[in-house]
């Protein structure tokens, strides 16, 4: 997921970046923006805090260095997160336990229309201080998709224990493998999801099926 980083945390990347590809050649070095964390120092009129927060709240937060009221296009143009994650990091910095921004006018969503500002009155007994995420609902869309994802990742799992008990067994049926598999496997799959496997193998000539029987597979060396 992109994001426009501020100068400061781009001199970092780029000394990292150097370090590194100094050390192992022929690599190629990717951030992963979702997973960057940070603690910000932060000076509140009512004393300083030390704030944990994500990259994504990091970007939006440093603005504020720069200015005292943004909108929600403003901090959109200013750092390319994406729509729909730049709303859920706002809800966290604005509307969540710990609001360090002000949103205006005042709401559990993030419209287009908003803007924010920073929270003058901010108080908090602890120094540091985690600012949470806030966690998106899913749509029924997004959920397959999640589920399509996950089960293609886990389809070498399925195709090497299936490989690995029909080269130990030679020949097995197919209500036989498809219990062993439920026992091998740790994560739930669908029997019709294992039978896709299973024809996908086939079709690659690891197994075939019984001349004499379809409901049997045999093992092919």
């Amino acid at each position: 997921m992109d994001v426009r980083l501020p100068h400061e945390l781009n001199v970092y990347q780029d000394i990292f970046k150097e370090f590194y590809l100094s050390k192992y050649s022929g690599r190629r070095l990717m951030w992963q923006n979702s997973l960057g964390h940070c603690v910000l120092k932060a000076e509140f009129p009512k004393g300083k805090k030390e704030l944990a927060v994500s990259l994504f709240q990091t970007v939006v937060l440093m603005l504020f260095n720069d200015a005292q009221n943004l909108s929600f296009q403003d901090i959109k143009d200013a750092t390319s997160i994406e729509d729909k994650e730049l709303r859920r990091t706002l809800q966290s910095l604005a509307c969540g336990k710990v609001r360090v921004l002000q949103k205006i006018p005042k709401g559990r969503e993030v419209d287009d229309n908003d803007s924010f500002m920073f929270n003058d009155g901010f108080t908090a007994p602890l120094y540091r201080i985690k600012v949470n995420a806030i966690q998106l609902k899913e749509t029924v869309e997004e959920n397959a998709s999640t589920t399509e994802r996950v089960f293609q990742d886990r389809q070498y799992q399925v195709d090497a224990a299936i490989v690995r008990i029909m080269k130990t067994r030679k020949i097995l049926s197919h209500t036989l493998l498809i219990t062993e598999l439920f026992q091998q496997l740790k994560f739930p799959i669908k029997p019709v999801d294992l039978k896709k496997r299973i024809e996908s193998l086939i079709d690659r000539e690891y197994l075939e099926r019984d001349k004499n029987n379809p409901q049997i597979y045999n093992y092919l060396a």
